[in-house]
């Protein structure tokens, strides 16, 4: 039996709704915009929106499968909070596979234009700027798989693109405008410059330090400024 397309087009859109709800949400409870421990529902969530109450919803359940919220009976959803320990286990896992790709990438980048990475590092410092978390994350997200994809790993990139989703970042929102986060921003471009000149191994040291700033800077916690 033939599908309408006018039914495809629908669920595409309802589709694409819920997940623009799920991105929002999650990249306010990562940046801490949202408090751990927060009680949210989903008629007011989905005032603000603008939308009904059901993408809001799916985005809700999509966001409790990954541990961002709890439900909590007659009164909404709840978000969680995260352990250091949970932290811990995420930094160690990404130190172990994002680093060494950089030496991979320097091999691919050396003397090779650089315009598309500096275009996503720019954005990155300046959606920081702008307290504009959505798009910080969104464009640091691009920028990291970007480089990771030169390796050639579908998996490697699948892999470090869920831990990264799982990364809160906590101190994004109070400490935005703070030298320190501003200057993890600039490390980007940082990376750049050693990937360019192919230098492999500065890279790497330069990619487990900014993995790093997970227990410190982004978490909220004071880091040595010349670490």
């Amino acid at each position: 039996m033939a599908i309408r397309r006018s039914s495809i087009r629908q669920i595409r859109v309802e589709e694409s709704l819920r997940a623009k709800v799920e991105s929002s949400l999650a990249a306010a409870i990562i940046s801490g915009e949202l408090e751990q421990g927060a009680l949210i529902t989903v008629p007011a969530l989905a005032a603000q929106f603008a939308v009904s109450a059901t993408p809001v919803r799916e985005a809700m359940l999509d966001l409790e499968k990954r541990n961002f919220v709890e439900s909590v009976k007659n009164k909404g959803f709840r978000v969680t909070t995260v352990s250091t320990e949970d932290l811990r286990e995420l930094v160690e896992i990404r130190t172990l596979l994002e680093p060494p790709a950089m030496r991979i990438a320097a091999d691919y980048l050396k003397g090779a234009s650089l315009d598309t990475y500096r275009t996503l590092a720019d954005r990155i410092v300046t959606n920081l700027e702008q307290a504009n978390f959505k798009g910080y994350l969104a464009a640091d997200s691009a920028f990291h798989l970007s480089l990771l994809e030169l390796t050639g790993n579908g998996r490697l990139v699948d892999i470090v693109s869920e831990l990264r989703k799982q990364t809160r970042m906590v101190g994004l929102t109070r400490l935005h405008d703070t030298d320190g986060l501003r200057r993890s921003a600039l490390e980007h471009h940082e990376l750049l410059d050693l990937l360019g000149e192919g230098r492999g191994d500065a890279a790497q040291a330069l990619m487990t330090r900014h993995i790093g700033h997970a227990l410190g800077l982004w978490a909220g916690v004071a880091e040595d400024a010349t670490s």
